[in-house]
C-alpha cells in the first residue's frame, strides 16, 4: 500500500504548538499529536521521493550525544539534519567535559548557547530527564534503557503505510519488555491499537508503563493483553514485531537469556498464527536464529528496511515541529 496522501491536508496541522518542546518519553504527545506528527512525516517523505527539497531548519545546529553505539540513529539524524537544511554535530560523551566530571545542568547550559536542540543516546533515562531540566532547547532521547520514542513513531509510520490505519489494528509484541516495547506500546495505545505482549516470566515491560498504556488504550478505544503466551499474542496479528533478546548493557546476562527466551523465538510456526498479510518488524541490529528465523525477517512479510527508513522521516518531522 502506498503511503497515506495527506499533502493538502499538511497546511491545518497545529505544528507550530510543539516548537521548543522536548521528546523524552512517547507520551508526552497524546494520540492526536502523533498522528500529526505521523502526517507531517508522510508528508516530507513524499516530497523526498519526488525530489522536492523541504529545508525548515536553515541554519539550525542539532548537537547529537552519544554514549552508546548506533548506526540508525546517528546516520538518520545526521541526514535528517542536513536534509533539512540544517547540520548535525555528533558528540561522544566519553569526548566531552561530560566524561571528565562536568555536571549535567553545566553541560545543558552551555549547549543551549551554542546548539538548536540536542539529541541524545545514552543509558540512564534520568540522566536525560536531567538534561532537559537545565537545558533552554529541545532535547530528543534518541535511546535510553528506559524508552525509544523516535523507534516508535518509524514503527507506526510503517504500520501505517502497509495496512492504511492505525485505530483498531492488532500489533503483537513478542520478546524482551525492554525500551523498545516500552515505547512501542505507549505509542500504539494512544492511538487506539490493539496491542499484545509476550514477554518470558520475570522479562515483562515495567508495571508502571503498562499501567499507563493500560489507560491509554482504555481512552482511545485500544486494547492491551499482557501474557505470557506468544501465540495467545500473535493470534490474528496485523503486525508481529520482536527485538533482540539481549540489548547493550545487559550482555552479561546472555546465557541466561538465550534459555528463558528460547521459546519466544518468531519464526513460521508462530507466524502461521497472525493474519495472512500482517507485517514482520523489528528495529534492529537483529540476530538471525535467535529471536527470529532468517527464513521470516528476510521473508515476503518482513519489512524491516521500510522501517529502518522511516526513522529518517519520523525523526525530521521531530525536528520540523520541535526546532
Amino acid at each position: 500500500m502506498q503511503p497515506v496522501k495527506i499533502l493538502e491536508h499538511l497546511p491545518n496541522l497545529p505544528l507550530s504548538k510543539h516548537k521548543g518542546k522536548d521528546l523524552l518519553r512517547i507520551d508526552e504527545f497524546d494520540g492526536q499529536e502523533l498522528m500529526e506528527l505521523l502526517q507531517l512525516a508522510s508528508h516530507i517523505k513524499q516530497l523526498q521521493q519526488h525530489g522536492q527539497p523541504f529545508q525548515p531548519l536553515q541554519g539550525k545546529t542539532l548537537g547529537m550525544i552519544f554514549d552508546k553505539a548506533s548506526t540508525r540513529t546517528r546516520v538518520s539524524f545526521e541526514v535528517g539534519m542536513y536534509q533539512l537544511g540544517g547540520m548535525g554535530m555528533f558528540l561522544s560523551g566519553k569526548e566531552l567535559q561530560l566524561g571528565r566530571g562536568e555536571p549535567i545542568s553545566d553541560t545543558a547550559k552551555v549547549l543551549s548557547r551554542y546548539v538548536d536542540a540536542i539529541m541524545i543516546r545514552t543509558f540512564s533515562h534520568a540522566y536525560v530527564e536531567e538534561l532537559a531540566l537545565h537545558a533552554s532547547i529541545p532535547i530528543i532521547n534518541g535511546l535510553t534503557d528506559l524508552y525509544h520514542p523516535c523507534q516508535a513513531l518509524a514503527d507506526l509510520l510503517t504500520i501505517w503505510e502497509q495496512k492504511g490505519k492505525l485505530q483498531g489494528g492488532k500489533l503483537a509484541y513478542v520478546g524482551d519488555g525492554n525500551n523498545v516495547a516500552n515505547s512501542l506500546v505507549l505509542a500504539a495505545a494512544l492511538v487506539g491499537m490493539d496491542v499484545r505482549v509476550a514477554t518470558p516470566v520475570g522479562y515483562e515491560m515495567e508495571s508502571g508503563i503498562a499501567q499507563k498504556a493500560k489507560e491509554y488504550a482504555q481512552q482511545s478505544g485500544g486494547k492491551l493483553l499482557i501474557t505470557h503466551d506468544p501465540v495467545e499474542a500473535v493470534a490474528g496479528a496485523d503486525a508481529v514485531y520482536t527485538d533482540v533478546w539481549t540489548s547493550m548493557g545487559f550482555e552479561a546476562e546472555n546465557e541466561v537469556r538465550l534459555k528463558a527466551f528460547a521459546q519466544y523465538q518468531v519464526n513460521e510456526q508462530l507466524t502461521a498464527h497472525a493474519d495472512r498479510e500482517h507485517v514482520f518488524l523489528h528495529c534492529l541490529p537483529a540476530h538471525r536464529g535467535e529471536e527470529v528465523t532468517a527464513g521470516v525477517i528476510d521473508g515476503p512479510r518482513s519489512f524491516i528496511f521500510d522501517q529502518a527508513e522511516n526513522r529518517l522521516h519520523a525523526q525530521k518531522a521531530v525536528l520540523a515541529a520541535l526546532v
